[in-house]
């Protein structure tokens, strides 16, 4: 018998719950990197970006290609940069929200 859906879907949030991991998917939007650039704009060690790449690939929200030693990293489909970009609106909305919380509690403490 197969984890319920609900099961499944809290699975893949898992897997995209690490810094690295969402990192280089926000890298990879703009197209193929090998893994070089990836450690150079994440500025993490080696092995852990491997053991990350190695994540995002197994789940299949990567993809991998090797010419020579080079190993190129893509994403798999343009639903994941949608999947980005919406949680970046999502955020947005919610640290504008504490924003206004924050200038209300900062309003409240001035004296009158």
């Amino acid at each position: 018998m197969s984890a319920p859906l609900y099961e499944t879907k809290a699975e893949f949030f898992r897997m995209l719950g690490h810094p690295v991991r969402i990192r280089v998917l926000e890298l990879l939007q703009d197209g193929p990197k090998p893994v070089r650039d990836l450690l150079a704009a994440i500025e993490v060690e080696p092995s852990n970006l491997s053991q990350q790449l190695a994540v995002l690939r197994r789940s299949g929200i990567v993809t991998a290609t090797r010419t020579g030693s080079t190993v190129v990293y893509a994403l798999a489909g343009g639903d994941v940069a949608e999947l980005l970009a919406a949680a970046r609106r999502i955020l947005a909305v919610l640290l504008a929200g504490r924003q206004d919380l924050l200038d209300e509690l900062r309003a409240a403490e001035t004296p009158q």
